[in-house]
């Protein structure tokens, strides 16, 4: 019988990484549990080392099968994934959103029945929160212009694009830890505190993969792996780039802005 594929599917190789994966991060939140309750780092920092291997060697196997497997219909399966993935993000988004105005809008006695609540100095939305609307904002137009130069073939235009978006991803994580250090409410200050840290700390969070994720695609882009007909690492990239810009501007007008009481 003819063992020759029959249909347009990358079906994929067995592989150690989903075990290896789930390994680490046992033993990452084992760590992180041990650290918590001030005992060793040792193992947090075993798990993060074994986290990170996970990803790099999952991502190399990713990279060499993309070469060689993915066709057409794969790529319109990944395509049709990312969107199904950024989707789930916003759902994972609309939760903390819902937290806040709830708090907000129907104000409980616990704060004094008043948002914010009067114990509570929020930020100037238009100092440092402004200052990363923008850099955020100029990032989105970057990397629109890296997308348009790869899929007319300038790889070297959308190198030079994608490096400035990375960039600006840096700069931007900079002021938010700033922001965070000179903040007047630490985390345990009560509802307005821990949904403005989670909100806005897990957006940062999606920044910080954001700008892996273009830092991985710049590398592949360098090695040649992109094309104008087949470049959708850097596409999906340049998806979830666009979805974290949109995320924070629901979040600069929300909590920042409205939220301020100003």
């Amino acid at each position: 019988m003819s063992s020759a594929k029959k249909h347009p599917y990358h079906l994929v190789q067995p592989s150690p990484w989903p075990v290896v994966g789930a390994l680490s991060l046992f033993v990452l939140a084992i760590g992180a549990i041990l650290a918590m309750h001030h005992q060793s780092s040792i193992v947090f920092f075993i798990g993060i080392a074994m986290l990170l291997f996970t990803m790099v060697a999952w991502w190399r196997d990713v990279i060499r099968e993309a070469k060689s497997e993915h066709n057409d219909v794969v790529r319109h399966g990944f395509r049709l994934g990312m969107a199904l993935f950024i989707l789930s993000e916003v759902a994972f988004f609309a939760a903390f959103f819902w937290a806040y105005f709830d708090a907000a809008l129907i104000p409980k006695e616990v704060n004094g029945m008043v948002w914010p609540p009067k114990s509570i100095h929020t930020l100037d939305p238009f100092d440092l929160p402004y200052l990363n609307t923008l850099l955020l904002l100029l990032s989105g137009t970057t990397v629109t212009w890296a997308h348009h130069a790869i899929s007319e073939g300038k790889i070297q235009d959308m190198m030079r694009q994608t490096a400035l978006t990375i960039a600006l991803g840096v700069v931007f994580l900079m002021v938010q830890a700033y922001e965070y250090h000179h903040a007047s409410f630490a985390f345990k200050g009560g509802i307005y505190p821990s949904v403005f840290y989670m909100a806005t700390g897990f957006h940062g969070f999606h920044v910080f993969v954001g700008v892996l994720f273009l830092t991985v695609s710049w590398f592949r882009a360098r090695a040649g792996h992109f094309t104008a007909k087949d470049h959708f690492g850097f596409e999906g990239a340049a998806w979830y780039w666009h979805f974290v810009d949109v995320v924070w501007l629901f979040l600069f007008v929300s909590i920042y802005w409205w939220g301020s009481g100003s």
